[in-house]
């Protein structure tokens, strides 16, 4: 095949890490892929090796070429897609990193958070970042290395240590150290970026006392980054597409429009609203971060984050060892007609977006002599649905005060979860809106490819994307309207119960 077809997208999530191989119109070519090993050194800690990060993803590049029995020359383009605000620090000689990758589900930095929000940093960091002071985001991780890593502090300030997220270091390392870069999407993961006037934030690096040595250039989503080193896989390729993983399947579901709005279903569950080129704040504690930026021009998104949502169908069965694999859950739910009113809320690392608390944790509510892990496995994907609806409906009424068009679109949605036929039903039921489930539900990678193709001009525009962007099958919502209402209902009640005292009232 000719190279100007073919892009190489990587993908580098939280349990795993992928390489596909795409045709230009978005069809998979090749695959490989290789489960990631994550730490857990103490309580709400989560770490990754970057060197594992790194060899994995050495390797299943090269696992899909050869797969797809392609030299590096028939690829046009790489695009890098990866897990956000997963902190990394390393030597800029040596390249090494001077401590395990701090992964955003860690919550380590919450006491650095408090801090942060008695000292009045809040409405900063909302006004310049989009986003609200959690240890979710990686600004409190590099934090955390440099006056926690021996000697860290001091050869930051040397100008010796560089920081990035997943995409930064993959590129740093794929360039042989020739590029330090992020993009815009990621940059906006960190709590040091200012995303109105697109530049790292003195005020904020000086709160959080990170040197602005440390930083990595940052450019559009879609451009040159640089060129692999050619011993990596037989000759270089350009690098071309890096996104956010959330921002990525922003672009892998065409998702263009003002309006428009997605929502993947991984590990966590992140929905992005697409609100255009106008910075809005979000009256509901949702964030509002940078959905892409092509050809210098940023395109925001409000968003909501749900830490836990195939992963507490992972719990079910790992923990509770109520299934022996994730997606007989569907068969299973289906068993019995409703929960009997068993609600589970996944709060195992606090509640994310519209809640943002840090120290609620997880229940199962509702019990009766009556309840059977049928139930349990059934409570389990629908509070994916139940969480959806409250991010949902947070953005409708922050669309509304903002005076932007407020009426509900359908809803597109994608990661490994929505196969669950179930789970795409319930989301149509509880959200009343009709939900689209693309023919490739990975959209993460295709994102980066096509961010990728944009650049090396496989796509002539986003149009080119928007044509390309196939429907598999289309859910419409068939719940009762007083069934609806009572179901959430019962799911706020439960949701009350979890929440921390500190926050309970806010």
């Amino acid at each position: 095949m000719a190279a100007q077809g073919l892009v190489l997208a990587i993908d580098q999530g939280t349990t795993s890490s992928r390489a596909i191989i795409f045709d230009a119109s978005g069809r998979q070519v090749a695959s490989a892929q290789r489960e990631l090993q994550q730490f857990f050194p103490g309580d709400g800690w989560v770490e990754h090796d970057p060197e594992h990060i790194w060899s994995d993803t050495l390797a299943v590049c090269r696992d899909a070429l050869q797969s797809a029995r392609l030299g590096a020359s028939a690829i046009a383009a790489i695009g890098i897609t990866n897990q956000r605000e997963t902190a990394v620090v390393w030597n800029r000689q040596t390249g090494r990193p001077v401590h395990k990758a701090i992964v955003w589900q860690d919550r380590r930095t919450a006491p650095l958070c408090r801090k942060l929000i008695a000292d009045g940093l809040e409405d900063l960091v909302r006004e310049r970042t989009g986003l609200v002071i959690d240890a979710y985001f990686a600004g409190t991780k590099v934090a955390w290395i440099l006056e926690n890593v021996e000697g860290a502090r001091q050869a930051a300030e040397r100008g010796e240590l560089a920081f990035g997220t997943v995409d930064s270091f993959l590129l740093w390392r794929l360039t042989g150290g020739k590029v330090h870069a992020t993009d815009a999407t990621n940059a906006s993961r960190t709590m040091l970026y200012d995303i109105a006037r697109g530049r790292w934030d003195e005020d904020l690096l000086k709160a959080l006392g990170v040197p602005a040595s440390m930083l990595p250039e940052v450019k559009d989503s879609s451009t040159e980054f640089g060129t692999t080193e050619p011993s990596l896989f037989g000759a270089a390729i350009p690098i071309t597409g890096m996104a956010g993983d959330q921002q990525a399947a922003v672009v892998g579901q065409a998702c263009f429009t003002p309006g428009m709005l997605k929502s993947t279903y991984g590990t966590g569950c992140f929905a992005l609203l697409n609100i255009g080129e106008r910075f809005v704040t979000s009256r509901n504690r949702l964030l509002t971060t940078i959905a892409y930026r092509l050809n210098g021009r940023t395109t925001y998104a409000l968003e909501g984050s749900i830490f836990i949502a195939g992963a507490a169908v992972q719990w079910v069965r790992d923990g509770l060892r109520a299934i022996d694999t994730a997606p007989e859950s569907q068969a299973i739910a289906l068993t019995v007609p409703d929960t009997g009113g068993v609600y589970l809320v996944p709060a195992f690392t606090g509640l994310g977006a519209p809640w943002w608390d840090p120290d609620a944790r997880g229940a199962i509510l509702g019990l009766t002599r009556a309840s059977s892990t049928m139930h349990i496995v059934r409570a389990a994907l629908e509070a994916s649905c139940y969480q959806t609806h409250d991010l949902m409906a947070a953005m409708q009424d922050d669309l509304a005060a903002a005076g932007l068009d407020a009426a509900p679109q359908p809803l597109r949605v994608d990661g490994g979860m929505v196969a669950n036929d179930f789970v795409c039903q319930y989301l149509a039921d509880i959200l009343d809106r009709p939900v689209e489930r693309p023919a490739v539900i990975e959209t993460t990678a295709l994102g980066a490819a096509y961010l990728a193709g944009l650049a090396v001009g496989i796509y002539g525009s986003t149009d080119d994307i928007v044509r390309a962007w196939r429907l598999e099958r289309r859910f419409g919502p068939g719940m009762e309207a007083e069934t609806r209402r009572q179901r959430l209902a019962g799911w706020h009640d439960a949701v009350a119960r979890v929440r921390s005292d500190a926050t309970a009232g806010r």
